[in-house]
């Protein structure tokens, strides 16, 4: 088993401004990062690496839901500027180039192709991408550090604020899981299933909290639609995991179709009932005797304990 190791990201945030223009660098890494806002195309494209080889996004969004497009160039601000006149949607973009322009042809196409597969196959964001590229033939060394160069990115790209590629659906062995012969007890203490009904709507929902992620385990039922305030941060989550296919629609009501990591169990709780939710006290342990917030209460105490 791999075990995770941690890195060490560097954030520059070049005009100061927490929303404006961003570069990212990992150490150790010969790959670089630029987010930049539409508003600052001419002073992105200033920049040298503008002019280098290598992969981009747009990112925007169409009527209302969230669209990008990928790309690659060995001038990537060239190719930039003709998108500038041809494509009216997005909002924001992301050069992706390499120190010392190290990057060529066959690699920025490789990426493209990675980044493209990678972006169609979690669904959270259509692509404008009219076609998938073909992967180009590389040697098994450029193969080998092509592939060491996108896990890199897609730890970067989260850190300036591009989540489209974000994998957080779950293999069923990670959470030991969606067995109901399996109780939380043989689940082990860092294994705790938690369960969310709601009777009245015949609606059934169990998770369990694995390294840190509250996972909803395939299987588990949800509401047929949104019915909470249209405009709440949640709302969107939701439409996200429909368009995605994570939620698919069964009889009267939706049914996850695979394990599905949530940044909290008050996400997790806006997904099962529609509407914005406390996780706190929605999710109960499979006993049905504590909610999440009493387990978690405990948990912090025996900790406490042990420390003292």
């Amino acid at each position: 088993m791999r075990q995770t190791v941690g890195r060490s990201l560097e954030l520059y945030y070049i005009d100061g401004r927490p929303d404006g223009m961003v570069a990212a660098e990992v150490f150790n890494w010969t790959g670089h990062v630029l987010m930049f806002p539409r508003t600052q195309l001419n002073a992105a494209l200033a920049r040298p690496e503008a002019g280098y080889a290598g992969v981009y996004l747009l990112l925007g969004d169409q009527e209302g839901d969230p669209f990008a497009y990928v790309g690659e160039s060995e001038d990537i601000g060239a190719r930039i500027r003709q998108h500038d006149v041809q494509k009216e949607w997005w909002t924001s973009a992301v050069l992706v180039t390499a120190s010392a322009n190290k990057l060529n042809k066959a690699h920025v196409r490789y990426l493209e192709a990675r980044l493209i597969a990678h972006a169609k196959a979690i669904g959270h964001t259509p692509l404008d991408n009219l076609t998938a590229p073909v992967l180009p033939t590389l040697s098994e060394a450029d193969i080998a550090k092509m592939e060491a160069f996108l896990e890199n990115l897609l730890i970067v790209l989260p850190a300036v604020r591009v989540d489209m590629l974000i994998q957080r659906a779950r293999p069923v062995a990670q959470a030991a899981l969606a067995h109901s012969n399996i109780t939380s007890r043989q689940l082990g203490a860092d294994h705790t299933r938690f369960v969310l009904e709601a009777r009245r709507h015949g609606l059934r929902a169990s998770a369990v909290l694995v390294d840190g992620e509250f996972v909803v385990e395939a299987g588990s039922m949800s509401k047929l639609e949104w019915r909470g305030l249209k405009h709440h941060s949640y709302a969107p989550l939701y439409a996200e995991l429909r368009r995605s296919g994570v939620l698919m629609e069964q009889g009267g009501h939706c049914v996850f179709t695979q394990n599905y990591a949530f940044r909290s169990p008050s996400a997790a709780a806006a997904a099962v009932n529609g509407r914005a939710s406390n996780g706190q006290i929605d999710w109960r342990t499979e006993d049905g005797v504590l909610t999440y917030r009493d387990w978690e209460a405990r948990q912090l105490a025996a900790q406490a304990g042990v420390s003292a």
